[in-house]
């Protein structure tokens, strides 16, 4: 049976998209979806609700969104891991990850924005522009950050199609950078309190922070279950999930997810593996891959190999950390929430010594045969940090491969061959 991404194009017109042009893109997501993931052999049985997520992307999800803002409850889009998610979920609202991982949306931002800055940036900025991301369509506004400069000044752009909050992120971790962190976090309280009607409680603030908590721990759960050696699951169906959870309902994706590691916990009890007890694992490292950009692990998993980790926006560092529950008042658990997010690593920061300790740590829990440190194309904060990156794992003794690369399908040949070479070089 053909896979499909459902058609809901009585709700697309009423979100003001270009219909036409968004359902040929749909028809052409849906046979990429089914090449790359349903042609998988042994998946787990659980992934089908995940597959069912894809199926209702523009959909069933966007129903859901537009619904909550029937209620009044708003919905805030977003592109990074920093957005406090925490009081968007504690003022009844809901955050959900924006498009911005296919070269399809990329012309229609080269019309305005530079060709040679990232191509995330220009995808996102694509999607708006050309009317095809019903999310986009749909967010009462979009929350922005200043974790590169293209982002920036991107925005400044971008709020004359849809209102754009921009949050300051700090570029250090000293005392008063987290002074200024935390007065950011609680001015954007304050903005969805005004965009919500609501005035955010503690008791709303600690329910939100133990949900999202709990979400973080299935991700976690779900990772380490991926450590194991034979790994139950692909590396593909590791990512997709973790792209699923930029958009799904958190407290219903927390309960999937751990209902998937109960069936890995039994495939590892006999030893069942995808795609084989002795299939060579890579780690992932670097810049994140939004959804559907799943170009690096599908040549990889491609050639024999099985993905167990990603150090990345996507992966670890959206989940690896946890907010004190411990606290009670309103400042305490602002600023426990300030802590926990300082502690994301991305490489906007100066000094990041954090990150190159996080990625041989993660090798070493993953265990892993190798790294493949990703990056898009003109992220200079990552292509210039590649560099102590790969001093580390020289340092560790860790075999490493950089990658820099873009949406489109151009490269695949020549990524295709460095890949095999390094997989060969690294095989048990």
């Amino acid at each position: 049976m053909t896979f499909e991404i459902k058609p809901y194009p009585e709700l697309w017109q009423s979100l003001d998209m270009d219909v036409e042009r968004f359902d040929k893109a749909r028809l052409m997501l849906g046979e990429a979806y089914e090449k790359t993931y349903l042609s998988q052999q042994n998946r787990p049985g659980a992934m089908a609700y995940f597959d069912n997520m894809i199926a209702e992307i523009h959909g069933g999800r966007i129903k859901e969104l537009m619904a909550a803002k029937a209620e009044g409850r708003p919905v805030i889009g977003t592109f990074c891991v920093y957005i406090p998610e925490e009081i968007v979920l504690a003022a009844g609202g809901i955050c959900v990850g924006l498009c911005g991982g296919s070269q399809g949306s990329v012309p229609d931002a080269e019309k305005t924005l530079p060709r040679n800055i990232c191509p995330m940036v220009k995808s996102a900025f694509g999607f708006k522009a050309g009317r095809i991301c019903p999310y986009f369509q749909a967010v009462d506004f979009v929350y922005g950050e200043t974790t590169c400069d293209a982002k920036k000044k991107t925005w400044e752009i971008l709020d004359k199609m849809v209102p754009t909050y921009v949050m300051e992120i700090p570029q250090c971790k000293n005392p008063r950078d987290i002074a200024l962190w935390n007065e950011e976090v609680k001015a954007f309280k304050a903005k969805v309190e005004e965009v919500a009607g609501k005035t955010i409680s503690e008791s709303d603030l600690a329910w939100a922070i133990k949900t999202m908590n709990n979400k973080r721990r299935a991700l976690q759960r779900l990772n380490s279950l991926r450590h194991h050696k034979p790994c139950p699951i692909s590396g593909k169906d590791g990512l997709l999930i973790e792209q699923i959870a930029f958009y799904d309902e958190p407290i219903r994706f927390t309960e999937k997810v751990n209902e998937l590691c109960d069936e890995l916990e039994g495939r590892i009890k006999v030893g069942e593996a995808v795609p084989t007890k002795n299939a060579t694992r890579v780690m992932i490292a670097g810049t994140p891959m939004a959804l559907p950009n799943w170009k690096i692990h599908n040549l990889v998993e491609g050639a024999g190999a099985v993905i167990v980790n990603e150090e990345s926006c996507i992966g670890t560092r959206y989940f690896k950390d946890l907010i004190d529950e411990s606290v009670s008042t309103m400042n305490e658990m602002l600023a426990a929430l300030t802590d926990r997010y300082k502690e994301i690593d991305c490489s906007c920061f100066t000094p990041n010594n954090e990150r190159l300790n996080q990625v041989v740590k993660e090798f070493r829990d993953s265990q892993a045969h190798g790294v493949i440190n990703y990056s898009l194309q003109f992220c200079h904060t990552y292509n210039i940090e590649e560099i102590r990156i790969r001093e580390a794992c020289e340092k560790e003794g860790i075999p490493y491969m950089f990658i820099e690369s873009d949406y489109s399908p151009e490269d695949i040949g020549q990524l295709q061959t460095r890949i095999e070479a390094f997989l060969e070089q690294i095989r048990d």
